[in-house]
């Protein structure tokens, strides 16, 4: 940054694993300034040796761009991207998105109209138009959990005793808080970051954009869904081209996030009864996924 200049308004933080395909169409779509001040962008190769380097470095010169040697996982990825952006905001972007410049000056109006906010996200669109449902969710409850696995949320998506999950019963296109929002899209004041941290980087992938959402309403923050702009995003590549790993970290996660937040005063059984159950829901999501010949399942 030159002297006397100001600081980007927003740093865009990406994460690539195994992203050649999608990447060029994702930073194609980021806005190079909002609000007449400049916008950074770092990409942040996590180890996938898949030559992203030169189609960066010779089609978008203006990104920030660093190899890394191996996969460390999402959260320590992005925390060293986190480590050089200079933006007031900071945006935890996947490179399985494609932007639109209203979006973002709308979510980042609201976030400098609010400064109780700590996370906004628009609603996330899937390539053929249908709400991704991970777009907002609640911290789930074990009922949560079940009435997902066996089919009575989507049975009764309108429904708020078995709709608890993915909070299906609201409206779309409304805005409200939220338990949590998809790690594909976290939007946050860089004053909150301070306050609240940046990513766990004891999840490696699945489960941090979780705690990050429950962190964030613990140190006194809102984390708000506004529907009333969108995002497409393209469910990635990245996890559906390792979908064993995928499986075995969602079920991992699930359970770190319920051993490291439920309440202390519980026995270590209870907790531990409580992450294994939300694992095994999980697990068993997936695996049902599979045997319906899909390519991928939903992950947390």
């Amino acid at each position: 940054m030159i002297k006397g200049q100001s600081p980007p308004i927003l740093s865009i933080l990406i994460v690539t694993y195994k992203s050649r395909d999608e990447i060029g169409s994702c930073l194609r779509s980021l806005p190079h300034e909002l609000n007449g001040r400049d916008v950074e962008v770092i990409v942040i190769e996590n180890g996938s040796k898949d030559d992203i380097g030169a189609l960066i470095r010779q089609e978008f010169p203006w990104v920030h761009y660093m190899e890394l040697d191996k996969n460390f996982g999402f959260g320590k990825a992005n925390n060293l991207a986190y480590e050089q952006a200079k933006g007031d905001f900071v945006l935890f972007l996947n490179p399985d998105t494609i932007s639109n410049v209203p979006a973002y000056e709308h979510c980042l109006q609201r976030l400098q109209a609010d400064p109780s906010i700590g996370i906004i996200s628009p609603k996330l669109v899937l390539a053929n138009g249908e709400m991704d449902l991970a777009s907002r969710r609640s911290i789930p409850t074990v009922w949560d959990g079940f009435c997902r696995a066996i089919g009575l949320a989507a049975k009764f998506p309108s429904s708020r005793l078995f709709a608890g999950y993915n909070l299906t019963y609201l409206p779309d296109d409304g805005t409200y808080e939220v338990g949590s929002v998809n790690g594909a899209f976290m939007l946050c004041p860089r004053l909150a970051l301070l306050r609240f941290g940046v990513f766990d980087e004891q999840f490696f992938m699945y489960g941090d954009d979780l705690d990050l959402c429950y962190r964030c309403q613990r140190a006194g923050y809102k984390v708000i869904y506004d529907g009333r702009v969108k995002m497409v995003h393209l469910k990635g590549t990245s996890s559906a081209k390792e979908s064993d790993k995928m499986a075995r970290a969602v079920f991992s996660s699930t359970k770190q996030f319920y051993l490291k937040h439920f309440n202390p005063h519980d026995s270590a059984w209870v907790k531990w009864k409580y992450g294994l159950l939300f694992g095994l829901w999980e697990r068993f999501a997936i695996l049902k996924a599979k045997l319906k010949g899909h390519k991928r399942a939903r992950p947390l």
